[in-house]
C-alpha cells in the first residue's frame, strides 16, 4: 500500500567550493606545493607567472576583486547557447588576477640542495659478508637472514620459522643447527650487536667486542647473570652479590650505558635523508613591534590561460558554430570554472591562513615579545575561533600541520594552545608552565633519590600550583618522564 507523506528536515551541504578549501586549507606548505603542481596538470586553463607584456599594479594581497561568475554544478548537457561568453573575457586590459600584488622576495623560494647517495643498513650488512669465505648454501642463509634483520638490527624471528620461511619461499633446505652457526657469522658484523634477537643478547655481543677490562668483565657478568636485577636497578643487591664497592658498580654501569640498545638505529639515522621543515608563517620583532608574514610559497601567482578566453573569443565572433565546436566550448566553460575556483580557494587559503596566525600572535603577544614560556597564555581552538570569527575546525585545521618561524625556534602552532588551571591566587595559568616547572624540578632533583609523584605534588603545591598525584603522573607521562625508581642513578 502506498501512502503520501510531508518529512521537514534540515541539512547542511558543502559544496565542492568548501570542501577544495577545507582541504587546501589544512595543508602545510610542502604539501600544497605539491597539490598545486597537480591541480595545474590537471587543468590547462590554469597557469602560473606573471604575462611579460601586462602591467602589474598593486594592491592589498588579500583584496579580491574577481568577477562573479555563475555556478557550474557539472551537467553535461548544457546547452551552449545558454552560456554567457562575456562572463568568461575580460574586456579590461588588465586581467583581475594581475592586481593583486605578490609582495613575497625571490629569497622565500625553495633552494633545492643535492643529497648524496647512500648505502642502506642491509646492503652494508650484505657488503661486509663477502669478506667472509661462504658457499653457495651459506651465502644464501647468510643473506635471508640479514634480509630478515628490522631497522633496529634485531633478528626478531625464532629460528625455526626461519628455516621453514627459507624452504617454502626460497627453496633452501636447511636445519637450526646450521641456520644458528650462520648468525654467529652475522653477530661479527659491524655495528656490533647487530642480529640480536632481543637486548639482552644485544648488550653482550657489543660488550665482548670490547677490549676487556676489569669493568667490562663485571660487566658482561651482570649482564649475562643478573640482568633482571640491573634492568629495574636493584644496586644494592648487584653490589652484595659481586661484593663490589659502590664505585666500582658505578664504573661497570658506566660501559653498559655506553652501549646502543638499537644498533641498527644509529647506521639508519646516519644515512637518512634529512627531512627539512619549511615553516609557514615568520615573526619578527621590528622597533618593540611583532609582524608576521606568511611564506612566500603559499602566495602562488596564478591566473587564467589567455589561450582558453581566446577561444571563446574566437567561438562568440564566428557565424557557423558546428556541434564540435559546441562540444569545445562545454569542455572549455569547465576548465575555466575550475580554475577560477581553484584560483579563488587559493585567495580565501591564504586570508584564512594570516587571519588565524595573527589572532594566535596577538593572543601570545607577550610570549613572543620576550620568548618567557612562563608568559604562554592558556589559549583553546574557541578562544581564537571567537577572535576571528571562524568554526572551530577550520582553527584545527591551521593549528595542527603548520609551523612558524619565530625569534626562539621553530615551532608547530598547536603547541601554543594548552589547557588552563588555577594557581594558589586563583589565577589561570597555562599547563604548559606548569609542565615546564615539574620537568626543571625533575632534572635538579638528586638522581641518587629520585622524587617519587606524591613529593612532586607537594612540591608544586608550595610553588603555588596546587595538583593532584595523579595529574603529576599525567603530566610526566606526556613530557616521556619516567618513574623516580627508573629515574635512579648510582
Amino acid at each position: 500500500m502506498l501512502k503520501q507523506f510531508l518529512n521537514l528536515k534540515l541539512s547542511q551541504k558543502l559544496s565542492p567550493q568548501q570542501i577544495q578549501l577545507m582541504k587546501l586549507i589544512q595543508l602545510p606548505t610542502q604539501a600544497f606545493e605539491q597539490r598545486l603542481k597537480e591541480e595545474m596538470v590537471e587543468n590547462p586553463a590554469l597557469e602560473s607567472g606573471k604575462e611579460e607584456d601586462d602591467e602589474l599594479y598593486e594592491k592589498d594581497e588579500f583584496d579580491n576583486n574577481d568577477d562573479d561568475y555563475e555556478d557550474y554544478e557539472g551537467n553535461d548537457n548544457i546547452e551552449t547557447e545558454e552560456i554567457n561568453i562575456d562572463e568568461y573575457l575580460s574586456n579590461d586590459e588588465t586581467p583581475d588576477y594581475k592586481l593583486q600584488a605578490n609582495n613575497y622576495s625571490d629569497d622565500n623560494e625553495d633552494r633545492q640542495m643535492p643529497f648524496a647517495a647512500s648505502t642502506s643498513f642491509h646492503q652494508d650488512l650484505i657488503n661486509q659478508l663477502n669478506t667472509f669465505i661462504l658457499n653457495d648454501e651459506q651465502r644464501d642463509i647468510a643473506e635471508f637472514l640479514v634480509g630478515s634483520i628490522d631497522d633496529d638490527g634485531y633478528l626478531r624471528r625464532d629460528v625455526r620459522d626461519i628455516v621453514d620461511d627459507m624452504a617454502f619461499t626460497q627453496g633452501v633446505y636447511t636445519d637450526e643447527k646450521t641456520v644458528e652457526k650462520i648468525l654467529h657469522i652475522i653477530h661479527d658484523l659491524e655495528p656490533s650487536g647487530v642480529g640480536a634477537r632481543d637486548l639482552h643478547e644485544c648488550l653482550l655481543l657489543q660488550l665482548r667486542h670490547k677490549t676487556p677490562t676489569e669493568y667490562v668483565d663485571l660487566a658482561i657478568n651482570i649482564i649475562e647473570n643478573n640482568f633482571d636485577a640491573f634492568t629495574k636497578k636493584h644496586y644494592e643487591k648487584l653490589q652484595v652479590t659481586y661484593e663490589i664497592s659502590k664505585e666500582q658498580l658505578k664504573k661497570a654501569i658506566e660501559e653498559i650505558e655506553k652501549l646502543n640498545p638499537k644498533p641498527g638505529g644509529a647506521f639508519d639515522s646516519n644515512s637518512r635523508t634529512v627531512e627539512q621543515i619549511v615553516p609557514d608563517f615568520a615573526i619578527r620583532i621590528i622597533d618593540g613591534e611583532l609582524e608576521l608574514t606568511l611564506n612566500g610559497r603559499n602566495a602562488p601567482t596564478l591566473h587564467v590561460s589567455k589561450d582558453y578566453q581566446e577561444m571563446l573569443q574566437t567561438y562568440k565572433v564566428s557565424k557557423d558554430k558546428s556541434h564540435s565546436q559546441k562540444d569545445a566550448v562545454q569542455f572549455i566553460k569547465q576548465k575555466l570554472d575550475s580554475a577560477k575556483w581553484f584560483i579563488d580557494a587559493i585567495r580565501q587559503r591564504q586570508e584564512t591562513l594570516f587571519v588565524t596566525m595573527n589572532a594566535i600572535m596577538h593572543f601570545q603577544q607577550e610570549y613572543f615579545l620576550d620568548g618567557e614560556e612562563t608568559k604562554l597564555r592558556p589559549m583553546i581552538l574557541k578562544d581564537i575561533a571567537d577572535m576571528v570569527g571562524l568554526d572551530i575546525s577550520t582553527v584545527s585545521r591551521v593549528a595542527n600541520s603548520k609551523y612558524v618561524d619565530t625569534p626562539y625556534g621553530t615551532k608547530l602552532i598547536k603547541e601554543y594552545f594548552s589547557e588552563s588551571m588555577k594557581n594558589d591566587q586563583g589565577e589561570d595559568v597555562s599547563t604548559l608552565e606548569i609542565k615546564n616547572i615539574l620537568k626543571n624540578i625533575i632534572e635538579e632533583e638528586d638522581k641518587n633519590k629520585p622524587l617519587p609523584d606524591d613529593q612532586l605534588a607537594e612540591i608544586l603545591k608550595e610553588k603555588g600550583y596546587p595538583i593532584a598525584r595523579r595529574t603529576i603522573a599525567k603530566y610526566r607521562d606526556l613530557l616521556d618522564i619516567p618513574v623516580a625508581r627508573m629515574r635512579k642513578k648510582i
